[in-house]
Order: structure tokens, then sequence, then C-alpha cells
């Protein structure tokens, strides 16, 4: 039985990364580049999604004048098109170009020759896309969920419940709701396999508590340093050895917007106070109520 060849198929050819660097800084790797809106120059529409505002509105004014510029040049190689403006004008071609891109229509200035309104035609649709994508990038940059979660500076190891226990706290300065928050969090460190090779390994610390039904106020997250953590027979010194980086990331539902809100903090090994404990922001009024005192969030007082 004969079987028929095959072609071989071609492969496309990928375009390489550009050389990554990666800066330790106190413990901490740095991605250089990591999340600047500069460098989403080959994917256009991120870019407008991460540019400032500033650099957004300069962008869009460029583009609208260079295509009404380019329209304008096209009005003026047809000769005298246009009706009621002055021959050879840039200018005159230049605003009928904005009218008709705009869908203005004075009608002071209209198209007299088959010429004229075939580029009528073209402007007029690449106006009607062009205002369709605008309005699609600015309502994307102006829904986009945030969340303005507040960490503490420092995290503490403190005895709790007789266990030491790795501590932070968080805050909702929003004053709403953010809904099914859940809390994760990640120690990052240099190893050695058993193979003598180096490798930048993940653990999960496990927390006493890493989710709550509603997220308004403070939130001290517990991880308790017991023979099954990778912080068990630690030191400071060897957390800086190791270049060890804890990852917290929190998730939650927004209830103002009904959209999923993310946040997300690390602690390098300088910012681990040991045996510290935060200083205590609730308080108790005259009339048996309480208030919290953000004044002292990421204060800590030591137990020595």
């Amino acid at each position: 039985m004969k079987f028929p060849l095959k072609k071989p198929v071609k492969q496309q050819k990928q375009r390489l990364l550009s050389r990554i660097h990666i800066k330790i800084q106190n413990g901490q790797f740095e991605i250089l580049g990591m999340g600047a809106w500069h460098s989403y120059w080959r994917d256009p529409y991120h870019l407008l999604l991460t540019i400032p505002w500033s650099g957004f509105f300069i962008l869009v004014c460029s583009f609208y004048l260079a295509i009404n510029a380019l329209f304008a040049l096209a009005y003026l190689a047809g000769g005298d098109c246009i009706a009621n403006a002055r021959p050879g004008s840039f200018f005159d071609a230049f605003f009928f170009s904005v009218q008709t891109l705009a869908s203005i229509g004075y009608g002071a200035m209209y198209p007299k020759t088959t010429y004229a309104n075939i580029i009528v035609t073209i402007e007029a649709m690449i106006g009607l896309v062009g205002i369709a994508v605008m309005t699609g990038l600015a309502f994307a940059r102006f829904s986009r969920p945030t969340a303005r979660v507040m960490f503490s500076r420092a995290a503490v190891i403190t005895p709790h419940e007789g266990v030491p226990t790795f501590m932070f706290r968080t805050a909702n300065q929003r004053r709403n709701f953010i809904l099914e928050a859940h809390m994760r969090v990640y120690l990052m460190r240099d190893e050695i396999t058993a193979e003598g090779e180096f490798i930048r390994r993940f653990h999960d610390l496990k927390l006493v508590r890493n989710q709550t039904p509603s997220f308004a106020l403070s939130w001290v997250i517990m991880h308790p340093i017991d023979e099954f953590s990778p912080l068990y027979g630690t030191t400071a010194n060897s957390l800086n050895n190791t270049n060890t980086t804890i990852v917290v990331s929190l998730s939650g539902i927004d209830e103002t917007v009904s959209q999923v809100v993310h946040a997300r903090h690390n602690y390098a090994a300088h910012d681990i106070i040991w045996n510290s404990k935060f200083v205590d922001i609730f308080h108790y009024t005259s009339d048996g109520h309480r208030y919290i005192d953000y004044k002292h969030f990421h204060d800590v007082m030591s137990l020595d």
C-alpha cells in the first residue's frame, strides 16, 4: 500500500524575545521593565491600555491629525474636487477632511467629482471604525477594576497560640466590601537539588484562615511555623542567604462594580521582623463601641 508523500510543513519563524535582565536587590528579584507601558510597543492594544492618560491623549490627537493630513493630501491630489474650497489650499482640504471624518457635514464644502466622492467614502468608513475603536479603548481603560488594598510595610514572626507565627496585615482603603476575598501566600527561595543544580523554588504557606466572606476593614494573615512549614528552622541570616521572598496575592469580588479585583505584595527577608508584634489598631470608645486607628497600621513593637 502506497502512501502519498507529504511536503514537510515549514515551521513559522518565531520572533525571539530580547534578553531580560533580573536584578537582585535586598533579597528581591526585580525583572527590569516588568509592567512598564513602554515594554508593550510590539503589542499596541496593551500599550494603549497601560500608557498614562496624558500619553493616551497625545497618541489619539497625533493619530487624528495625521490621518486628516493624509486625506487632505489625497484631496489635493485630485485637483479642484471640493466645492467652495480654495484651489490648492491645504487648510481647506484639511478642515474638509475633519468634517468628513467626524460626520459633521456643514454643507459649505462638499465633493464635486467622482474622485472626491470615492475618497469621502473611504474616509467615512475609516472614521466610523476609528470612533468605535477609540470609544472601546477609552471604556476599557475606565472599566479596569482596581483594588485599593494596603499591606503592612513589614511582616513579623511572633508567638501565637504557643507556636511561632508569620504575620502581616492588610486593609481595604476603599470603604466598601470585597466579597469572597481569598488570600494566597507563597515563599520563594534559592535551593540546591539533590543533583546539585540551582533552582528557584516556590512553596505554598498554609494559613490559619485564607478566605473571608467580606473584607471591609483590616485582616491579619497568619501562618504557623510548625514542622511542616517551609519557614521551620530558618533564621534571619538563612532567609537573606537564600534570597527568600514572600509573595502575597489577594483576590475577591468588588461589591460596587461586581468584578474580580486583585492586589499583591512582596516581603523580602529584611522586611520580616523577628520576635515582634503589631501595634493594636482596635480601640474602645467610652460608650462601648469600637474604632480603628490606621495611624499605627504599620507600627510594630519588640517583645524583648
